[in-house]
């Protein structure tokens, strides 16, 4: 049976490469796609989210818009610089203007009614900023014992942060948002930096995803030389990237391709350190963090060769 999942994103390059590779995979079933601001702001997620869905032929799929900034802190902008002002390498306008529109309900309130409609099948995937999730849990404390599982694309544990010294992005940005999911008691697994920079997509990797030709994968042929001159700007690298998102659907579909450190994690939500997902491996805390599992160690190869043969179909 397949995997029912509620993708939680920000579309941004990733997002979209992670999309089609899950949308393609027969074992994955999405249930809906709520969008929250991060890569780009909120309204051009959602836009995105719809483009994408139509040049998948997945109109199915519900999507909802949910949150524009964070919980308790003003919204600091960064967008631009890694996907482009739309959020998708400045290429959407080379797509029609979707003609579906997300629902009208909010992002925590279709969380809710959707897992607890469906009590112990379905899997939250937050791989943006976690603000739609933390909306929920205040909304329905219940649908902590009602979901099947959570699994995170965000945090750095062992390795150092991309937003910050020690912190990633997806849990720097809501850092207090991010707190609230991971000390709620559910089933969750972080797939963050600690395993997705092991995971490199090369440009010779790229253009053999390019050289598919199909509807999705003309797409990811558009909008990931923005993301891979960005990582060559800012990272001093050849154009090689990292498909966070994608790992995180891949960590479902095959959880043998990765290794799991399962410790107490507290985030830390002020100062210079905010966002950081503090590991507890000593077990010094008491009720201050709750255990989840880490994913430390990743089959590469294994993670590429499941995306390419999925886009190839």
């Amino acid at each position: 049976m397949a995997t029912r999942i509620l993708f939680d994103g920000d579309p941004g390059i990733d997002d979209a490469m992670a999309l089609f590779f899950g949308l393609l995979h027969p074992e994955l079933d999405f249930v809906g796609i709520t969008t929250v601001f991060g890569n780009t702001t909120v309204e051009f997620a959602t836009r995105n989210t719809l483009q994408i869905l139509e040049a998948a032929n997945r109109t199915d799929v519900p999507v909802v818009m949910g949150a524009s900034h964070p919980l308790l802190k003003p919204l600091a902008p960064r967008w631009g610089r890694i996907h482009g002002a739309d959020g998708l390498g400045n290429q959407s306008h080379l797509y029609p203007t979707p003609t579906t529109r997300p629902l009208d309900v909010a992002a925590a309130t279709f969380i809710v009614e959707t897992v607890m409609a469906n009590p112990g099948e379905v899997t939250l995937v937050p791989v943006g900023r976690m603000t739609n999730l933390a909306l929920a849990l205040r909304l329905e404390p219940r649908i902590v014992e009602n979901v099947k599982e959570v699994v995170v694309m965000g945090g750095a544990a062992f390795v150092p942060g991309n937003a910050s010294p020690v912190a990633e992005a997806n849990i720097r940005e809501d850092a207090h948002a991010s707190n609230i999911v991971f000390s709620a008691g559910w089933p969750l697994v972080m797939v963050g930096l600690d395993v997705t920079m092991k995971v490199p997509m090369t440009p010779a990797y790229i253009n053999s995803i390019a050289e598919i030709g199909r509807p999705e994968t003309d797409f990811i042929a558009k909008i990931a030389p923005f993301y891979q001159q960005a990582y060559a700007q800012f990272h001093n690298s050849d154009g090689t990237i990292y498909c966070h998102d994608a790992y995180a659907l891949a960590y479902i579909l095959n959880p043998g391709l990765f290794g799991i450190t399962r410790v107490p994690v507290y985030v830390e939500t002020e100062g210079l350190c905010a966002g950081f997902t503090v590991p507890d491996t000593r077990n010094r805390w008491e009720s201050d963090s709750v255990e989840i599992g880490i994913c430390t160690s990743v089959d590469a190869d294994g993670v590429l060769d499941l995306y390419r043969d999925t886009l190839k179909g």
